[in-house]
């Protein structure tokens, strides 16, 4: 993700990102790897200097308030049915609750997270929000921050027929670019059309050790698009859940 500003400052350049869940500014230099978060109040005032402008609140392009009331829509090719031709809107669909709507961010950086224009079932929203809750309670402390996500272009899609019109399964091999040092992992979605918009029913993060991993099973393949309708299994994924978290504090 470019840099919001740049200046410098006896020669030395400065790239600057504003992050706007906390007011903050968020400065790197130039080729080397030190990052830095300024406290709210010099966060004004460099703001100020760099734009003429008191507040950093007031200069915001848009709300969480706005993002809810306005989310993006996923509205399938063809009214009333899903098919492969859905794939490069389903793979906007899951680029963006990674990126756009800051999953990594909210595990690595405590940012918000709003499921509602991506995820209907209730089921899989607590347990994505439980996923981000406890990934930042281990993580959050640490200094290196996201900076920004890639997704290799050798992302697959396969559509998968059924008596509900069908699925769509999408792997997706996502690079998290940290300000110090980065990793990867797989990411799996399980897409359906839901009255003309595409939505996520599943959704697997299976890096080594995620929480994905160590909660619902290792090298799990989904591939069961109305699993979180299942209230059985539900129930017993909620109780490893609970240990997971309980092993972690």
């Amino acid at each position: 993700m470019p840099p919001d500003y740049r200046f410098s400052w006896n020669s030395i350049k400065h790239n600057v990102w504003v992050n706007q869940n906390s007011n903050r500014l968020e400065l790197i230099i130039e080729g080397q790897s030190n990052y830095g978060s300024l406290s709210e109040k010099s966060s004004e005032v460099v703001f100020e200097l760099l734009t003429g402008k008191k507040s950093i609140i007031e200069t915001m392009p848009s709300t969480k308030e706005d993002v809810v009331q306005n989310p993006p829509k996923y509205i399938v090719k063809n009214e009333g049915e899903l098919s492969v031709q859905d794939s490069e809107t389903a793979y906007e669909l899951c680029v963006s609750v990674l990126n756009d709507y800051d999953y990594y961010r909210a595990i690595w950086n405590g940012s918000d997270i709003d499921l509602d224009a991506y995820i209907e079932n209730e089921n899989l929203k607590q347990y994505t929000q439980e996923r981000v809750r406890s990934q930042y309670n281990l993580y959050g402390h640490l200094d290196s921050k996201v900076k920004d996500i890639a997704i290799d272009d050798a992302w697959e899609v396969e559509f998968t027929d059924d008596a509900d019109g069908g699925f769509l399964y999408l792997h997706l091999p996502v690079h998290i670019h940290k300000f110090t040092g980065g990793y990867g992992e797989g990411v799996e979605f399980l897409v359906r059309n839901i009255n003309g918009k595409l939505v996520i029913v599943d959704w697997y993060a299976g890096g080594k050790d995620s929480y994905d991993f160590m909660v619902r099973g290792e090298n799990l393949t989904i591939d069961d698009p109305n699993i979180w309708n299942n209230s059985e299994w539900v129930k017993k994924l909620h109780s490893k859940q609970i240990e997971f978290s309980g092993s972690t504090r």
